[in-house]
């Protein structure tokens, strides 16, 4: 069995109340949670961003869902080419 990397994309999940963010688990993986801004950093796979992102916008708790444009970014730093 080998190893295949999952295309990942980050989602900023902003709430209204950090009391709810252990159900944002079972949606993907948490990896930053700012108390002080109350949002979350949640890892979930690309194919996948479009309807858990609806999904999550339709928690009660839950203000706005941003996805991360690292994907849609070039990171190719040479000057040249």
């Amino acid at each position: 069995m080998a190893f295949e990397m999952q295309a990942r994309q980050s989602l900023i999940v902003y709430t209204y109340s950090l009391k709810q963010t252990r159900q944002l688990k079972r949606y993907g993986t948490v990896m930053y949670v700012s108390k002080k801004m109350r949002y979350v950093v949640l890892y979930v796979n690309q194919a996948d961003v479009a309807g858990l992102s609806e999904q999550l916008g339709k928690l009660r708790f839950v203000k706005r869902v941003v996805a991360s444009k690292r994907p849609e970014i070039s990171e190719t730093f040479n000057g040249g080419a």
